[in-house]
């Protein structure tokens, strides 16, 4: 078996959802429930594979065209609401996540940022429910707030420059496809999180290395090993 590289960096920017909290799961629950409500019946699986990685409102047209009802603000911040409430009373933080973020912010001197898709009361919310909230301080960035979401690299670019940090020495840890885009896009190296045991994780493997993850990990506590300052 060959070593885990070492990747020379300045920074560390962690996307949130699936990377340290365990929210998809809950998130994807309520949202398939909605839809249901509204016409549009689907597995739980199939829910994940449609939305995880993406806001609701950038899927407004699918939905509109799967329910044949009209996407509205009213309908989002319901949704907005039963998921904050389904999250407040489930959300575990991702196993190993809080040792290995208080393990990297000692070695990269607190350079550290959490970057999101989600909207930024969510992100902000679930980090302070887990415990991470002091760690990443006035750090936790949002796409919903920024012209481009993920798969754009904006978040990961707002991230890096106020750790007044180059993109390049900038280490990226997200899950997705859509997110291992956006910190490929910014310059940054991306290690992907690819959990052992979750449903097609070979495929996912795959899915994240064709995006441009330069290592992928099965474990959150495989991470500050791979870093090197």
């Amino acid at each position: 078996m060959s070593a885990s590289p070492l990747f020379r960096v300045r920074a560390v920017l962690f996307d949130c959802d699936g990377v340290l909290v365990d929210s998809e799961p809950i998130t994807n629950g309520v949202l398939r429930d909605m839809l249901a409500e509204r016409g549009w019946a689907m597995s739980a699986d199939e829910c994940l594979r449609r939305f995880v990685g993406k806001t609701v409102r950038s899927q407004a047209a699918l939905i509109e065209a799967h329910t044949g009802q009209p996407f509205t603000e009213d309908w989002l911040q319901a949704f907005y609401v039963r998921r904050n409430a389904r999250l407040a009373a489930e959300l575990q933080p991702i196993d190993g996540a809080v040792a290995t973020v208080q393990a990297v912010h000692a070695r990269v001197g607190g350079r550290i940022a959490c970057a999101s898709g989600a909207d930024l009361a969510k992100v902000q919310m679930q980090l302070a429910q887990v415990g991470l909230a002091a760690l990443f301080g006035a750090h936790v960035f949002s796409g919903h707030d920024l012209p481009r979401s993920k798969p754009f690299p904006d978040v990961y670019l707002k991230a890096a420059d106020a750790l007044a940090t180059p993109p390049a020495d900038c280490l990226v840890v997200e899950d997705t496809v859509t997110g291992v885009q956006a910190g490929v896009a910014a310059g940054a190296t991306v290690v992907g999180f690819a959990p052992a045991g979750q449903a097609a994780v070979h495929t996912e493997v795959q899915a994240l290395r064709e995006a441009g993850a330069a290592h992928i990990i099965t474990h959150m506590r495989e991470l500050p090993g791979l870093i090197r300052v």
